[in-house]
Order: C-alpha cells, then structure tokens, then sequence
C-alpha cells in the first residue's frame, strides 16, 4: 500500500476556545467552596484598596487637622481594620445556631444605642444629623450602622421560626414591619434619611426573599416611597439636594459643590488615572474625600480601569451572596445571607448612584472603602457570616478538611514508626 492508498485519519475535532474557556469557569464555579473563596478574594481586595484610597483621599485633610501628619486619618482606619477582621474570623467560626441566639440581643442592643443617640451629651452631631454616640473623647460611634446587621440577622431568625406560616400575609409583617418601622422612626428622628432608605431596602428584599405575593411586595414598594417622599418633601436641605441631582451644574459653587466636583474628579481619570496619590480634588474642593465620595477619587486617581475593577469586585461579592443563600437548605442561612447581600449591594448602589449623579446625595459610606470604623466593623461581622454559612454549603465540609489533609499528612510523615518501634527521624 502506497502512501497515497493509506485511508486517512480523522482527527478530532479541536474544542473551540470559548467553549474550553467556559467549561473551565463552570468547572470552578461548581467546586464547593467556591463561594468561600470569592467572598474572602473580593474582600480582601476592596479592604486593600480602600487602606491605600482612604490614605490617599485624606492625606491633605489630615495634614491640615493633625499638626502635619498626613497619615493621621489612615492609621485610624488601620486601627479599625485590625480590631475588625478578628471580629470577622470570629464570626466565620460560628456556626447558625449562634447567629441566632445573638439576634435578639443584637437588635435589643442597637435599639437602646439609637434611644442613647437622643440623650443630652451623649447623642453628637455631625453634618446636621444626631445620629453619633459620643462616650468622650475621640471614642464615638454610630448605632445606625450596627442596627443593619441586627436587623437582617433578627429578621432571618423571625421568618425561619415561621417559615411554615409565611404564606399568610400577616405573618409576614408582623411583627417584623411595627419592629423594623420603630428602628427606621429612631434613625429617621436623627436626621439620617440614607441609612434610613437602607433598612428600608433590607426590609424589601427580605419580603421578595421569603416569597411574598407580588401584591403584597408592590405595595411595600409604595409605602417605602411614599414615606420617603415624605420626609424629602418635609426637608429644605433635602429639596435642595433632589433639585441639585436634576442639574447638578445649575449652582456648582452653592449646593452643587459636592455633586459637581466629585463629577469633575470623575471625568479627570481618563482610562488609567492621574496617579496614586495625584489627586487634585482632595486639596479642599471635595467635601468628604475619604469618606462619602471615595469612589470619586478612585475614579480620579486609577481611571475607568480601577472604577471598573472595583464594581467587579462589588459584583462578585453580590454574586457569591445570592448563590450562598440559593445553595443553602437551612432557612435561616438562606435569609440571613440574602439580608446581607441586599444590605450591602443597595449601601453600594446609594453611594455610587451619588456619586455618578444617578441618585440624589444621601451621604452614606461605601461598603469596605469609605473612611469609618462604625461602618467597617458590622460590615466586616458580615462577611465573617457569610463565609461562616459558605463552609454550610453541599460538599464545602469535606473540601476543607481535604485542604487541610495534605498539611496534617506532612506533619505526620515528618517522624514515622520504624521497625523497631522507634521513631525515624527524616534527614532534612
């Protein structure tokens, strides 16, 4: 048989990249622990970055206010990161049950917080709002800030307790809207309608999560807005801001200064920034620089690139959320996880919203980024609970202790029996 006469081989067809590429990620989003690692990448990385943001954004400010230290501010918020993250590795140790002998306690607690707030020299104000507790000195809180997390934990113990009740409407508002609505009464009683529009939101979606009629849930909706609407109407400060967030540039030296330097600083990155450090918005023409409007100096400082890493990072964090509280059986894990998600994604669409000029200005931090222990610290329990619940997830058990099989079997082959009974000591 010649060459020519060899019948020929069929070769197998080449995958195409795309699908090789697609298989690949479907092959590591289906790997157990794969929320656990998303949830601690993402914040990990936004932590990161908003330590070098906040030293960056409040290097001037803080020179200005501390006798020439430029990282007076920064170490503040180091200080909170330190005294945050264990608090955050403790929670991921705990287990539901835990969680959920907290809840009451947690909501008790901030409750009497938020009451303290009204108390002659106790409650401080800042910017227009008493919704500071001051215990003296610069040792100050804000109880708003730990009554998220309260709620969304008191509210996922409540509907898993009745969870076979829950399709009667009743059930389903009470008594969770009289104890949310008191909260949200006390927080807006202090002038602080952002974190007000937060709870608010928690409040929806957790009726959306247990599976409320479409009815029920509009009118939910409506009511939120109404009263919203209220308290904007009520307010000349807040009718200012709604009439500058229509045409932020109609008074860019009055009541759009915020609004219209933090779009300037915005529109001055370009693709890859001005440079770290090199923002020129923070010399005094943005208010809150480090706190509020962060993300302007981002923008700024790391150009659309880091604008858009960060709302990928915001993303993943939504993403391994919704999918720990979809793969989760346990009631309490499914709610809770999804509070928490909601909590923090409607925190980051309020802020971002702002700062974009989608939204009016509320003056709410940015979740992980912003300047703030008050924040940082329930933020940080959080995500320590969420990656407590991510290690509940089919098959994550067994991952992790077959992670941690190939250290112990190290540890353990490092001196082994010999024949004699005696222990052989490896040459190193």
């Amino acid at each position: 048989m010649t060459i020519t006469d060899r019948p020929e081989q069929k070769s197998s067809p080449e995958r195409a990249p795309g699908n090789t590429l697609l298989a690949a990620v479907r092959n590591v989003l289906d790997r157990p622990l794969t929320s656990y690692h998303l949830v601690l990448g993402a914040t990990g990385l936004l932590l990161v970055l908003g330590l070098l943001m906040v030293a960056s954004a409040s290097s001037v400010l803080s020179y200005n206010i501390n006798h020439g230290n430029s990282y007076a501010i920064f170490y503040r918020q180091l200080i909170w990161v330190g005294v945050g993250l264990p608090m955050a590795y403790v929670a991921s140790r705990m287990t539901p049950r835990h969680f959920r002998m907290l809840a009451y306690v947690a909501l008790l607690g901030s409750t009497f917080l938020l009451v303290l707030t009204y108390v002659p020299g106790l409650g401080k104000n800042v910017n227009g709002n008493t919704n500071w507790l001051s215990f003296g000195g610069p040792l100050q809180i804000q109880p708003s800030e730990f009554a998220k997390l309260a709620l969304v934990m008191w509210c996922a113990d409540l509907y898993a307790r009745k969870q076979k009740l829950l399709t009667q409407w009743k059930h389903l508002l009470i008594p969770m809207a009289p104890v949310c609505g008191l909260v949200i009464a006390l927080i807006v009683g202090q002038r602080d309608l952002g974190t007000s529009l937060v709870l608010m939101a928690i409040m929806i979606g957790l009726i959306w999560v247990v599976g409320a009629p479409t009815r029920l849930f509009v009118a939910a909706i409506v009511v939120v807005g109404t009263i919203a609407s209220y308290f904007v109407v009520t307010a000349q400060h807040r009718m200012d801001r709604l009439t500058n967030f229509v045409n932020p540039f109609a008074d860019p030296s009055g009541v759009g200064w915020q609004a219209y330097h933090g779009l300037y600083a915005l529109s001055t990155g370009g693709w890859w920034g001005v440079g770290i450090g090199n923002s020129r918005q923070k010399w005094g023409n943005l208010p809150e620089a480090h706190t509020d409007f962060i993300f302007a100096v981002i923008g700024e400082e790391l150009g659309l690139i880091g604008s858009l890493t960060v709302l990928a990072l915001f993303l993943t964090l939504a993403y391994a959320g919704i999918r720990i509280a979809t793969r989760s059986t346990e009631p309490f894990i499914r709610y809770c996880a999804a509070g928490i998600t909601v909590w923090i994604m409607a925190q980051t669409l309020v802020n971002l919203g702002a700062v974009i000029g989608l939204l009016p200005i509320v003056g709410i931090p940015l979740p992980l980024l912003s300047y703030g222990g008050s924040a940082l610290l329930p933020t940080l329990i959080a995500i320590g609970m969420l990656l407590s619940f991510a290690k509940a997830e089919p098959g994550a058990q067994a991952a992790l202790k077959e992670h941690r099989r190939p250290l112990f079997g190290w540890m353990s082959s490092w001196r082994t029996p010999g024949p004699s009974g005696r222990e052989n000591t490896r040459e190193r």
